[in-house]
């Protein structure tokens, strides 16, 4: 049995929908997916019944954003399959609204740059919960500044110190606000991909003070020797270790493919267990 627990669909920054995902991980020998769009709960019922359909078992999950304050960077927590879900929903709005808000900003810089509209980036996110940088990518590809999605562009105008940038960012709620909400909402929390924000002394930080329940190793920020600080960090506190693609489709930031990056039965079935554990308290 193996798992892919991180992938996008269009809810959130993913080119592909919930069926074609599903239909997908099918092809893939994938027995266990989960769907995990930035900050939106959408996906869960749609996914249940159309896993049933195809034969995948589907994990209720969501990709949530959050800030440590400490180190003044972005941190993402995977939530997976939260006994109480509503009480994350006023999270997801907020979050959802922060990111929107700097989205917006981020079309009007580069309306000044190039003559685009509004409208043609907001087309490509009618399914989307918020609006992405990917989706201003692409207009600027479909109107011929760029025939990258990533690349020369992208590094300009979204790397943080990159030339004429227009990257907006804004603070999410604290990571301990994050991983407490999700406590309480009885779901599991594991750190996503922690080479990807440098998350790694984070990581360390936070498993010390028994706020994770596991960490992604298995993803393709991480390379050999940071999955092995990430297993002895997780073996240490007893975490569970997932892996992941982190899949987008067409707005792939690598080369990836749904079941790229996977968890094993031995971690799948520590995860069942904590789910079931959280569905008795």
């Amino acid at each position: 049995m193996k798992g892919d627990l991180h992938c996008h669909t269009t809810l959130s920054d993913g080119s592909l929908g919930i069926e074609e995902i599903i239909v997908q991980a099918k092809r893939t020998d994938i027995d266990v997916l989960s769907i995990t769009d930035h900050d939106t709960l959408s996906s869960y019922n749609r996914a249940a019944v159309l896993g049933n359909r195809y034969g995948v078992k589907i994990i209720s999950g969501v990709e949530l954003s959050a800030w440590d304050e400490e180190r003044n960077c972005k941190v993402h927590i995977l939530c997976y399959a939260p006994q109480k879900p509503d009480r994350l929903e006023g999270l997801c709005l907020k979050s959802c609204e922060i990111r929107k808000s700097c989205s917006k900003d981020m079309i009007e810089k580069v309306k000044e740059l190039y003559p685009i509209s509004t409208e043609s980036v907001t087309k490509y996110a009618k399914s989307s919960k918020s609006i992405y940088k990917q989706h201003i990518m692409r207009a600027l590809v479909n109107y011929g500044y760029a025939v990258d999605l990533y690349g020369e562009l992208s590094d300009k105008l979204f790397t943080k110190n990159g030339e004429g940038s227009i990257l907006v960012t804004r603070r999410y709620p604290s990571v301990d606000f994050v991983l407490d909400l999700i406590h309480s909402a009885r779901g599991v929390a594991v750190l996503a991909h922690p080479c990807m924000f440098d998350n790694i002394e984070l990581c360390k930080q936070l498993a010390e003070k028994n706020k994770l329940d596991g960490i992604e190793v298995y993803h393709y920020s991480a390379d050999e020797k940071a999955q092995k600080t990430l297993l002895n960090i997780a073996k240490e506190h007893d975490l569970i270790v997932t892996g992941g693609s982190d899949f987008h489709g067409l707005y792939n930031a690598v080369p990836t493919h749904i079941g790229s990056k996977t968890t094993d039965e031995e971690n799948l079935e520590k995860l069942y267990d904590l789910i079931s554990v959280n569905s008795q308290k």
